[in-house]
């Protein structure tokens, strides 16, 4: 499988080019488009329980679709829900932990699980599980904003805010503390970040949803209050 990310980094589409009789799993409501041929069957991934696991705990799809290219080959596009980038790389037989929300692709070497992060990240905006995606092929990725690339030598620390974390090598060494003390994580608009220690790969998304929610939502309307009769 081809990946060729168009439009980048605002409303980025990635067009994904099959060889004959090659498959494609896709996260669920991401496609866009499939050249003739190209059929889809659905599955629960890795069966029932890891489905569930992914979809009550990851904030993925139960179902996942399998595209399957003719024998002359086909292509498939696809996108995120969110506005922003979109990022192709390929796994090596290697682990990568992915926020909930940013898998959109991958070829059918790559395994997909949950993974239990323990206390560390309790306090953590993407929530106690990760997606877990192992093994070996191409993976594609969006986020919220722009991609930011990070590659951290052995022992070297970075600070990352938790609603800027896209994805990171599994065996990086990370926590999740608060900024400062509680009147800094509660008045800076800053709160926690997760303390990460190489070697490993780091993926950051230039925008974060917490911090638009928290704009936004001040600035919808208030229902009105209805007249007493």
């Amino acid at each position: 499988m081809d990946i060729e990310v168009l439009y980048q980094p605002s409303y980025s589409l990635g067009q994904l080019t099959l060889r004959g009789g090659e498959q494609v799993r896709v996260e669920g409501g991401s496609m866009v488009s499939m050249s003739d041929g190209v059929t889809m069957e659905t599955k629960a991934a890795g069966g029932i329980l890891k489905s569930l696991a992914r979809s009550m705990l990851a904030g993925e799809s139960f179902f996942q679709n399998i595209y399957n290219a003719p024998g002359q080959g086909g292509e498939v596009t696809v996108a995120p829900a969110l506005p922003g980038d979109l990022f192709g790389l390929e796994l090596n037989n290697e682990s990568l932990l992915v926020q909930s929300g940013s898998y959109v692709a991958s070829e059918m070497g790559v395994e997909l699980d949950t993974k239990w992060g323990g206390a560390k990240t309790f306090f953590a905006s993407e929530g106690l599980i990760m997606l877990r995606a192992s093994g070996s092929g191409k993976l594609l990725l969006s986020s919220y904003g722009a991609i930011h690339k990070k590659t951290l030598a052995d022992g070297e620390r970075y600070t990352i805010d938790t609603g800027h974390l896209v994805a990171f090598s599994e065996n990086i060494g990370f926590k999740v503390v608060r900024v400062g003390g509680i009147k800094s994580t509660l008045f800076s608009g800053e709160g926690l970040v997760v303390e990460m220690t190489g070697p490993g790969r780091v993926l950051m998304q230039t925008r974060s949803t917490d911090a638009f929610l928290s704009w936004l939502i001040p600035q919808l309307p208030k229902p009105s209050s209805s007249s007493g009769r």
